[in-house]
């Protein structure tokens, strides 16, 4: 109960990007392609929020997994479908500009 008051409170623990990476994690990008192209992480996965359902079987689910968008909602919600259906270790990178600021 304490942790989710946290949660909601905004007090998370500080993911380390950099570790994530190291450990293979991927990242996907669920902006639109036109949105992609105008600037991404090099290593980023195009997968549009709208098709995630469809495209979630190119995803391993054995390896973390990193979620980032313009701002950070679409990504947040990328999150919450990927743990509904399987996957046990997702951050929620946000705007993929910190994200990729973050992990250098």
């Amino acid at each position: 109960m304490l942790q989710a008051i946290k949660n909601l409170l905004g007090f998370v623990p500080k993911v380390d990007y950099r570790d994530l990476i190291q450990k293979g994690a991927v990242i996907i990008d669920v902006r639109t392609p036109n949105e992609f192209r105008g600037g991404h992480i090099k290593s980023a996965l195009n997968i549009p929020l709208n098709n995630l359902a469809s495209q979630v079987s190119k995803i391993k689910k054995d390896k973390p997994v990193i979620t980032c968008c313009a701002s950070g909602m679409r990504s947040a919600s990328a999150k919450s479908y990927l743990q509904s259906n399987g996957f046990k270790e997702v951050y929620n990178g946000g705007s993929w500009m910190s994200l990729q600021n973050k992990i250098g």
